[in-house]
């Protein structure tokens, strides 16, 4: 049995040091600290690991972050919404989101053209500027094919960014295929909207990229997730994941609660009554603020992935 331990600071503690630590804490600590190990197992038995997050991630500094996961290959496929998609190319042509308050004045934020998500602020020039840039590329991808499932688009979209910090382009530079299976729920979804009235001959095909979701993975592969936030994202991979056998590996890390009954609240006990995630997997959720949990079980997760050579960077 183990027993609660004091957490103490000493001098030149590393992060990997602080989340061990964290492991004999209490509460969400201690499911942390099972998190990071948790991503370090599955990275050791070469998993393939899905990655999951919901746009709001994008919108924060994760973002760079997310971008530094891929070029490390520490996912094989990732699995996002669109608002992702919008962020990154903002970001990656240049916009920078302010960062605001909880509790600001919103009806005053709306006649000065500012869109707050929590305490980080877009303008509608950003969206305004994003119409420019996105319409141009769908011309481009246009003149390549007429039909295009949504990662095969959105590979051809990073490939057309030069941005090291664009989750699109080290994606697409690598070879890991980003799935955003509701790709019309956002401004990108406008667009293609628009773009399709006066080229109704472009399509994209949600369809066929279950396909490709489906076979990014198999029966005999050792399966992983790391899940932030819920919604759609989630369920997408976790579906595809029970399509081919169910995880063996799984972090959900969510401020939601699992008494709503919603996808986002879901633990991973949940999910092993539907067979998403197997029986005896290595399993994990963590409640928190993602923005806070998981750069600390990350970080503390490459540290020993890189001590153990499984990570180079």
């Amino acid at each position: 049995m183990e027993y609660v331990n004091d957490l103490k600071w000493e001098k030149g503690m590393s992060i990997k040091e602080l989340v061990s630590a964290y492991g004999q804490l209490g509460f969400q600590s201690i499911e942390l600290a099972k998190a990071s190990q948790t991503i370090v197992k599955m990275k050791k038995a070469s998993a393939k690991v899905f990655l999951t997050f919901t746009s709001n991630m994008t919108t924060s500094g994760l973002r760079g972050f997310f971008a530094q996961l891929v070029k490390l290959k520490m996912a094989d496929a990732i699995v996002t919404t669109v608002g992702s998609i919008e962020e990154d190319i903002m970001k990656a042509k240049g916009e920078k989101f302010a960062i605001g308050n909880f509790r600001s004045d919103d009806i005053a934020l709306h006649e000065q053209g500012v869109n707050r998500v929590g305490n980080i602020f877009i303008t509608n020039e950003s969206y305004a500027k994003f119409e420019n840039l996105v319409i141009p590329m769908l011309e481009k991808l246009l003149a390549k094919q007429k039909r295009w499932p949504v990662s095969e688009m959105l590979r051809e979209i990073g490939l057309l960014l030069d941005d090291e910090e664009s989750i699109l382009y080290q994606a697409a530079k690598n070879n890991i295929p980003i799935f955003c299976p509701a790709i019309t729920d956002g401004a990108f979804g406008f667009h293609l909207f628009i773009f399709q009235q006066k080229h109704p001959e472009f399509i994209v095909d949600v369809v066929a990229d279950f396909k490709n979701i489906l076979l990014c993975t198999s029966q005999d592969d050792i399966k992983g997730l790391i899940a932030l936030g819920g919604s759609v994202s989630k369920h997408h991979a976790i579906l595809a994941s029970l399509l081919n056998g169910g995880l063996d590996y799984a972090v959900y890390m969510t401020t939601a609660r699992e008494s709503s009954g919603s996808m986002s609240g879901a633990t991973t006990n949940e999910a092993k009554s539907w067979g998403k995630v197997k029986d005896d997997s290595d399993a994990v959720t963590v409640i928190g603020d993602v923005t806070i949990t998981f750069p600390l079980a990350m970080i503390a997760a490459l540290e020993e992935l890189a001590k153990a050579g499984v990570v180079k960077q």
